[in-house]
Protein backbone atom coordinates (compact mmCIF):
# COMPACT_ATOMS: atom_id res chain seq x y z
CA UNK A 1 0.00 0.00 0.00
CA UNK A 2 1.65 3.40 -0.90
CA UNK A 3 2.36 5.74 1.92
CA UNK A 4 0.37 8.85 2.29
CA UNK A 5 2.90 11.18 0.66
CA UNK A 6 3.27 8.66 -2.28
CA UNK A 7 -0.63 8.60 -2.61
CA UNK A 8 -0.88 12.93 -2.63
CA UNK A 9 1.95 12.91 -5.26
CA UNK A 10 0.14 10.25 -7.45
CA UNK A 11 -3.02 12.87 -7.11
CA UNK A 12 -0.93 15.99 -8.54
CA UNK A 13 0.97 14.18 -10.84
CA UNK A 14 -2.72 13.48 -12.73
CA UNK A 15 -3.79 16.53 -12.40
CA UNK A 16 -0.87 17.53 -14.22
CA UNK A 17 -0.99 14.80 -16.75
CA UNK A 18 -4.22 15.46 -17.23
CA UNK A 19 -4.18 19.15 -17.79
CA UNK A 20 -6.32 20.12 -14.79
CA UNK A 21 -3.12 22.10 -13.73
CA UNK A 22 -0.73 23.75 -16.33
CA UNK A 23 2.11 24.80 -16.81
CA UNK A 24 2.46 27.31 -14.44
CA UNK A 25 -0.23 26.71 -12.57
CA UNK A 26 0.08 26.86 -8.56
CA UNK A 27 -0.12 23.69 -6.99
CA UNK A 28 -1.30 23.39 -3.53
CA UNK A 29 0.93 24.28 -0.72
CA UNK A 30 2.04 22.06 1.99
CA UNK A 31 -0.70 24.08 4.61
CA UNK A 32 -3.52 22.92 2.13
CA UNK A 33 -2.11 19.58 1.69
CA UNK A 34 -2.25 18.70 5.29
CA UNK A 35 -5.43 20.39 5.85
CA UNK A 36 -7.02 18.77 2.13
CA UNK A 37 -5.63 15.35 3.08
CA UNK A 38 -5.16 15.37 7.23
CA UNK A 39 -0.99 14.65 7.12
CA UNK A 40 1.32 16.27 8.96
CA UNK A 41 3.83 18.51 6.74
CA UNK A 42 6.53 16.50 6.68
CA UNK A 43 4.09 14.28 4.94
CA UNK A 44 3.33 17.15 2.33
CA UNK A 45 6.42 18.25 2.20
CA UNK A 46 7.82 15.02 1.05
CA UNK A 47 5.04 15.36 -1.49
CA UNK A 48 6.09 18.13 -3.20
CA UNK A 49 9.67 17.19 -2.71
CA UNK A 50 8.72 13.98 -5.09
CA UNK A 51 7.54 15.90 -7.60
CA UNK A 52 10.08 18.38 -7.68
CA UNK A 53 12.43 15.66 -7.79
CA UNK A 54 10.79 14.64 -10.93
CA UNK A 55 10.63 18.05 -12.93
CA UNK A 56 7.02 18.03 -12.47
CA UNK A 57 6.66 21.08 -10.25
CA UNK A 58 9.13 23.64 -8.93
CA UNK A 59 9.11 26.44 -5.87
CA UNK A 60 8.67 30.33 -7.36
CA UNK A 61 9.80 32.85 -4.75
CA UNK A 62 6.78 34.92 -3.80
CA UNK A 63 3.96 32.26 -5.31
CA UNK A 64 4.94 28.85 -4.20
CA UNK A 65 4.96 25.79 -6.10
CA UNK A 66 4.34 25.54 -9.66
CA UNK A 67 3.65 23.02 -12.32
CA UNK A 68 6.82 22.70 -14.82
CA UNK A 69 10.44 22.32 -14.29
CA UNK A 70 12.49 25.53 -13.03
CA UNK A 71 13.12 27.82 -15.75
CA UNK A 72 17.00 27.66 -16.94
CA UNK A 73 18.37 30.60 -17.39
CA UNK A 74 21.91 31.04 -18.82
CA UNK A 75 24.52 32.28 -16.43
CA UNK A 76 24.09 35.87 -15.49
CA UNK A 77 26.18 38.66 -15.57
CA UNK A 78 28.70 39.68 -13.15
CA UNK A 79 26.70 43.10 -12.77
CA UNK A 80 23.78 41.19 -12.09
CA UNK A 81 25.25 38.39 -9.73
CA UNK A 82 27.15 41.33 -7.49
CA UNK A 83 23.20 42.46 -6.44
CA UNK A 84 23.06 39.03 -5.41
CA UNK A 85 23.98 38.95 -0.92
CA UNK A 86 25.22 36.09 0.92
CA UNK A 87 22.27 36.13 2.76
CA UNK A 88 20.28 35.76 0.10
CA UNK A 89 22.13 32.33 -0.55
CA UNK A 90 22.37 31.17 2.95
CA UNK A 91 18.84 31.11 3.10
CA UNK A 92 18.28 29.98 0.11
CA UNK A 93 20.46 26.85 1.73
CA UNK A 94 18.42 26.41 4.46
CA UNK A 95 14.85 26.49 3.17
CA UNK A 96 16.18 24.04 0.58
CA UNK A 97 17.79 21.40 3.62
CA UNK A 98 15.27 21.94 5.50
CA UNK A 99 12.49 20.83 2.36
CA UNK A 100 14.34 18.02 0.82
CA UNK A 101 17.17 16.94 3.64
CA UNK A 102 21.20 18.33 3.64
CA UNK A 103 21.88 15.11 1.46
CA UNK A 104 20.02 16.74 -1.51
CA UNK A 105 21.79 20.29 -1.44
CA UNK A 106 24.18 20.99 -4.37
CA UNK A 107 25.76 24.27 -5.13
CA UNK A 108 23.99 23.78 -8.74
CA UNK A 109 20.51 22.99 -7.29
CA UNK A 110 21.16 26.40 -5.12
CA UNK A 111 21.81 28.17 -8.60
CA UNK A 112 19.05 26.92 -10.15
CA UNK A 113 16.68 28.28 -7.69
CA UNK A 114 18.70 31.68 -7.64
CA UNK A 115 18.77 31.65 -11.25
CA UNK A 116 22.71 32.74 -11.66
CA UNK A 117 25.62 30.50 -12.52
CA UNK A 118 27.23 27.98 -9.84
CA UNK A 119 30.46 29.74 -9.90
CA UNK A 120 28.70 33.20 -8.93
CA UNK A 121 27.49 31.19 -5.93
CA UNK A 122 31.49 31.14 -4.97
CA UNK A 123 32.00 34.66 -4.31
CA UNK A 124 29.62 34.62 -1.85
CA UNK A 125 29.86 31.82 0.39
CA UNK A 126 32.72 29.87 -1.23
CA UNK A 127 32.07 25.89 -1.25
CA UNK A 128 29.56 23.88 0.06
CA UNK A 129 31.05 23.05 3.30
CA UNK A 130 31.88 26.87 3.72
CA UNK A 131 28.33 27.75 2.45
CA UNK A 132 27.30 24.48 5.35
CA UNK A 133 28.95 26.16 8.38
CA UNK A 134 26.90 29.84 7.30
CA UNK A 135 23.71 27.64 7.14
CA UNK A 136 25.03 26.16 11.02
CA UNK A 137 25.92 29.52 12.33
CA UNK A 138 22.49 31.58 10.92
CA UNK A 139 20.13 28.77 11.98
CA UNK A 140 21.27 29.03 15.39
CA UNK A 141 21.16 32.77 15.06
CA UNK A 142 17.73 32.76 14.74
CA UNK A 143 17.24 31.35 18.45
CA UNK A 144 19.62 33.93 20.08
CA UNK A 145 20.00 34.02 24.00
CA UNK A 146 18.06 36.51 25.60
CA UNK A 147 19.50 39.64 26.85
CA UNK A 148 21.40 39.59 30.59
CA UNK A 149 21.80 37.49 32.92
CA UNK A 150 19.76 34.25 34.01
CA UNK A 151 18.45 33.82 37.56
CA UNK A 152 21.04 31.01 38.37
CA UNK A 153 22.74 28.39 37.16
CA UNK A 154 20.62 25.92 36.02
CA UNK A 155 18.29 28.44 34.30
CA UNK A 156 21.18 29.79 32.38
CA UNK A 157 21.94 25.87 30.88
CA UNK A 158 17.98 25.47 30.39
CA UNK A 159 17.46 28.50 28.65
CA UNK A 160 20.58 27.48 26.25
CA UNK A 161 19.52 23.97 26.09
CA UNK A 162 15.92 24.67 25.03
CA UNK A 163 16.80 27.32 22.91
CA UNK A 164 19.05 24.75 20.60
CA UNK A 165 16.44 22.28 20.87
CA UNK A 166 13.83 24.37 19.08
CA UNK A 167 16.52 24.86 16.24
CA UNK A 168 16.76 21.70 15.46
CA UNK A 169 13.01 20.75 15.59
CA UNK A 170 12.59 23.28 13.36
CA UNK A 171 15.50 22.64 10.59
CA UNK A 172 15.97 18.41 11.22
CA UNK A 173 19.61 18.86 9.10
CA UNK A 174 20.76 21.09 11.39
CA UNK A 175 21.96 18.00 14.56
CA UNK A 176 23.26 16.36 11.86
CA UNK A 177 25.23 19.27 10.34
CA UNK A 178 26.88 19.71 13.85
CA UNK A 179 29.37 17.92 15.70
CA UNK A 180 30.77 17.05 18.95
CA UNK A 181 34.47 16.34 18.97
CA UNK A 182 35.43 18.60 16.57
CA UNK A 183 32.76 21.03 16.94
CA UNK A 184 31.83 23.70 14.44
CA UNK A 185 33.88 27.26 15.35
CA UNK A 186 30.86 29.92 14.14
CA UNK A 187 30.06 32.61 16.45
CA UNK A 188 26.31 31.82 16.89
CA UNK A 189 27.20 28.01 18.22
CA UNK A 190 30.30 29.61 19.89
CA UNK A 191 27.81 31.65 22.24
CA UNK A 192 25.22 28.97 23.05
CA UNK A 193 28.47 27.13 24.71
CA UNK A 194 29.68 30.55 26.37
CA UNK A 195 26.00 30.62 28.11
CA UNK A 196 26.90 27.14 29.51
CA UNK A 197 30.05 27.88 30.63
CA UNK A 198 28.81 30.94 32.66
CA UNK A 199 26.70 28.62 34.85
CA UNK A 200 29.61 26.56 35.43
CA UNK A 201 32.28 28.59 37.51
CA UNK A 202 32.11 26.65 40.59
CA UNK A 203 33.64 23.83 38.57
CA UNK A 204 37.52 23.18 37.96
CA UNK A 205 38.29 24.68 34.21
CA UNK A 206 38.78 20.95 32.42
CA UNK A 207 35.13 19.63 34.37
CA UNK A 208 33.72 22.92 33.67
CA UNK A 209 34.45 22.09 29.49
CA UNK A 210 33.42 18.67 29.69
CA UNK A 211 30.04 19.40 31.80
CA UNK A 212 28.72 22.15 28.82
CA UNK A 213 30.16 19.59 25.84
CA UNK A 214 27.93 17.03 27.41
CA UNK A 215 24.85 19.24 27.70
CA UNK A 216 25.46 20.28 24.02
CA UNK A 217 26.07 16.35 23.15
CA UNK A 218 22.54 15.38 24.82
CA UNK A 219 20.36 17.93 23.37
CA UNK A 220 22.16 17.08 19.45
CA UNK A 221 21.84 13.20 20.61
CA UNK A 222 18.05 13.87 21.32
CA UNK A 223 17.56 15.97 18.29
CA UNK A 224 19.02 13.34 15.72
CA UNK A 225 15.87 11.19 16.11
CA UNK A 226 13.65 14.26 14.89
CA UNK A 227 14.75 14.10 10.92
CA UNK A 228 14.54 9.91 11.25
CA UNK A 229 11.82 10.30 12.82
CA UNK A 230 9.97 12.65 9.98
CA UNK A 231 11.18 10.17 7.48
CA UNK A 232 9.99 6.88 8.79
CA UNK A 233 6.16 8.53 9.12
CA UNK A 234 6.76 10.06 5.57
CA UNK A 235 8.00 6.24 4.46
CA UNK A 236 5.60 4.18 6.70
CA UNK A 237 2.49 6.64 6.92
CA UNK A 238 2.33 5.72 10.52
CA UNK A 239 3.16 7.82 13.83
CA UNK A 240 5.85 6.19 16.72
CA UNK A 241 2.18 5.77 18.50
CA UNK A 242 0.45 3.81 15.27
CA UNK A 243 3.75 1.68 14.37
CA UNK A 244 4.04 0.60 18.48
CA UNK A 245 0.20 -0.33 18.42
CA UNK A 246 1.60 -2.47 15.42
CA UNK A 247 4.48 -3.86 17.15
CA UNK A 248 2.30 -5.40 20.35
CA UNK A 249 2.89 -9.23 19.86
CA UNK A 250 6.29 -8.79 18.41
CA UNK A 251 6.76 -7.15 21.93
CA UNK A 252 5.14 -9.76 23.84
CA UNK A 253 7.00 -12.43 22.27
CA UNK A 254 10.66 -11.07 22.46
CA UNK A 255 10.28 -9.88 26.18
CA UNK A 256 8.56 -12.84 27.17
CA UNK A 257 9.82 -13.33 30.84
CA UNK A 258 12.31 -10.50 30.97
CA UNK A 259 11.60 -9.27 34.43
CA UNK A 260 12.36 -5.29 33.91
CA UNK A 261 9.55 -5.05 31.18
CA UNK A 262 6.79 -7.63 33.23
CA UNK A 263 7.28 -5.16 36.06
CA UNK A 264 6.05 -2.85 33.81
CA UNK A 265 2.78 -4.54 32.68
CA UNK A 266 4.54 -5.01 29.21
CA UNK A 267 2.85 -5.36 26.22
CA UNK A 268 -0.58 -5.78 28.35
CA UNK A 269 -1.50 -3.22 30.57
CA UNK A 270 0.90 -0.28 30.05
CA UNK A 271 0.29 2.02 27.90
CA UNK A 272 3.10 4.51 27.05
CA UNK A 273 3.30 7.35 24.60
CA UNK A 274 6.57 7.98 23.45
CA UNK A 275 7.13 11.76 22.27
CA UNK A 276 10.67 13.17 21.44
CA UNK A 277 10.12 16.86 23.27
CA UNK A 278 9.39 14.69 26.54
CA UNK A 279 12.70 12.72 26.17
CA UNK A 280 14.15 15.86 25.89
CA UNK A 281 12.80 17.53 28.90
CA UNK A 282 12.94 14.34 30.98
CA UNK A 283 16.69 13.49 30.05
CA UNK A 284 17.54 17.50 30.34
CA UNK A 285 16.06 17.55 34.03
CA UNK A 286 18.14 14.13 34.82
CA UNK A 287 21.72 15.58 33.46
CA UNK A 288 20.49 18.93 35.74
CA UNK A 289 19.53 17.50 38.58
CA UNK A 290 22.93 15.02 38.45
CA UNK A 291 24.80 18.65 37.98
CA UNK A 292 22.94 20.13 40.48
CA UNK A 293 25.48 17.67 42.95
CA UNK A 294 28.48 18.16 41.05
CA UNK A 295 28.28 21.68 42.14
CA UNK A 296 27.11 21.64 45.35
CA UNK A 297 30.25 18.82 46.05
CA UNK A 298 32.69 22.24 44.24
CA UNK A 299 30.85 24.59 46.75
CA UNK A 300 31.77 22.58 49.86
CA UNK A 301 34.73 23.09 51.50
CA UNK A 302 36.53 19.60 52.64
CA UNK A 303 36.52 19.10 55.99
Amino acid sequence: MPAPYQRIAATIRHRISTGDLRQGDRVPSTRELMRAYGVAMATATKALTTLQQEGLVHSRPGVGTVVGPPRRTPARTSEVVSVLSREDVVRTAITLADTEGLAALSMRRIAGELGVSTMGLYRHVGGKDALVLQMVDTAIGDFPLPPGPPAGWREGIETAARLQWAAYRRHLWLPGAITVGRPQLVPNLLSHGDAVLRSLTDLEPSKALYVSISVFGYVRGVALNLESEALAEQDTGLTADEWADEQVDRLAALTGELPGFKALGVPEGFAFDFDLDTLFESGLELLLDGLAVQLERARTPLR
